[in-house]
């Protein structure tokens, strides 16, 4: 092969060979769109090992995107932030928020603050925060643990609030920690006297919705108010939560079968159903099943423990209750019989406004928020009362009201800058099956002969109580696309201040 010039003096040409021709700007830019395009299909938009990083974590919580206050170096002051994120978290834990809650403030609080590369680490009683700084500086770990337990929604909605102000740029560290310490000072919204009178009215109003009478509900009201002078005695002598827990279901059981043996006419299975709701931890089964579906296994297993033995709390207390009454000489219990409407369906909702009312005293619940969650309860009311009569079961239809209930209490707690649970848990504590409870109770405790009956029983109250939880989280995860502009709106009101 040679190379001869061109009958013009030009460039030397090959032969042998085909001339090429140079590609035009255009053919260049389709070539390599076409490729980009070919990678895109092949790998995606990301790289397949990238990991996810921490702040991501915020997405779909109402802390997406904190603006962040701090600029430059922020490894000498990197001790105070965590130790503030650490006492928050504490207190957040404290007064009953979830795991995947928790987590999402501190991120979002430390991203604000200006810790960008830190991790989280939460298990059932611990928080733990590492913080890895620039250059050969050894990390920084920092572990808490959470030794108590506050009914203090109003304490929980306040912290949230904190932490939206934070997240939108209006707080420095300084005025956050001053603001946390006040929030741990302040009282709680209710005094003493008006939490051992809801507990009252609450199973009062309760006992009438299940078709108790006058005489029954007021049982159920002077029982209960013994119950919760009884908790509140047990506490001051630090007894366990076991013991405590089985006590109260004891005296309420006892209660009402004395008063059925003296030959007082009342249906004792109602008082007694309407007496252990406010003994069952609703707060704690919702709070487990949410950090169970979010990924928190080590947190959910163990407030499922301390769930299930509460649970086993309120068997004990209910069959000692029932076999010392059999000794005494109380009559059997019918636990078959049914009980119809003691009132109609605008006076149950009238009731059930009140429980719900009542159920926020005893959480401490702030004022502006009785009413609102008093609204969503009647919603996830007539939403049970719909599904019952489509004909969704026994089963179905309390989770059904669940996912409504947890729907509207996201969208109207995030409104009145409060958790999703403050509103969510006193709402839907009327939808687990008390007087289920009880019926299967006295089968294993009294009826012998029927021990398959009262543990199917049993299982089937269970199956009801994981279905509300599990609706109440899945009614918080469909209410998130319609939340986020609510989100949005509080920092905006936060940054005009």
């Amino acid at each position: 092969m040679t190379e001869r010039p061109d009958a013009a003096g030009g460039r030397p040409q090959t032969d042998g060979l085909p001339k090429t021709q140079p590609l035009r700007p255009s053919q260049v830019r389709h070539n390599a769109s076409a490729k980009r395009m070919l990678r895109r299909l092949v790998q995606g938009e990301n790289p397949p090992t990238a990991p996810m990083t921490i702040v991501d974590r915020l997405a779909g919580s109402p802390y997406a995107n904190p603006m962040i206050q701090v600029g430059g170096s922020v490894d000498v002051s990197a001790r105070k932030t965590m130790d503030f994120a650490l006492h928050m978290a504490e207190t957040m834990f404290r007064y009953g928020a979830g795991a995947l809650e928790v987590e999402t403030s501190i991120i979002a609080v430390t991203a604000a603050l200006g810790l960008k590369h830190i991790e989280v680490d939460i298990t059932n009683q611990s928080v733990a925060i590492n913080y890895a700084p620039r250059g050969d500086q050894p990390p920084i770990t920092l572990l808490r643990v959470v030794r108590s337990w506050t009914n203090n929604y109003a304490g929980l909605a306040k912290v949230h609030q904190l932490v939206t102000d934070i997240v939108a740029g209006g707080v420095s560290r300084a005025d956050a920690i001053g603001r946390l310490d006040g929030i741990i000072r302040s009282s709680k919204p209710y005094p003493r006297w008006m939490v051992t009178c809801a507990f009252g009215v609450f199973a009062a109003v309760f006992v009438g919705v299940l078709g108790g009478g006058l005489m029954a509900s007021g049982l159920a009201f002077a029982s209960n108010i013994l119950v919760s002078l009884l908790a509140r005695q047990m506490g001051r002598w630090r007894a366990p939560d076991f013991f405590a827990t089985a006590s109260c279901a004891f005296m309420v059981t006892f209660i009402a079968l004395m008063l059925r043996w003296a030959g007082v006419d009342i249906p004792p299975s109602i008082v007694v159903a309407g007496g252990i709701l406010l003994l069952l931890p609703t707060g704690r089964l919702v709070s487990s099943v949410q950090d169970a579906i979010n990924g928190f296994p080590v947190t959910a297993a163990g407030r499922f423990l301390s769930t299930f033995l509460s649970f086993g709390a309120i068997v004990a207390g209910i069959g000692v209750a029932f076999v010392l009454g059999d000794r005494l000489g109380s009559q059997p219990i019918d636990v078959t019989q049914t009980f119809p409407d003691a009132y109609p369906l605008w006076g149950q909702a009238i009731l059930i406004a009140i429980a719900v009312v009542a159920i926020g005293v005893t959480e401490q619940t702030h004022l502006k928020l009785l009413m609102p969650t008093a609204a969503v309860g009647l919603v996830g009311f007539f939403a049970l009362w719909a599904a019952s009569a489509v004909g969704l079961g026994d089963r179905l239809s309390p989770a059904a009201s669940a996912v409504v209930i947890g729907l509207l209490a996201r969208v109207v707690a995030l409104r009145l800058g409060a958790p999703q649970l403050v509103v969510a848990v006193p709402a839907a504590l009327i939808l687990l099956p008390g007087l289920k409870i009880f019926r299967s109770m006295y089968v294993l405790t009294v009826e012998e002969t029927d021990i398959l009956l009262g543990a199917g029983g049993m299982l089937n109250a269970a199956a009801i109580v994981l279905g509300v939880a599990a609706g109440i989280v899945l009614g918080d995860n469909l209410a998130r696309p319609l939340t986020r502009n609510l989100a949005s709106n509080e920092r905006r009101r936060v940054r005009r201040r």
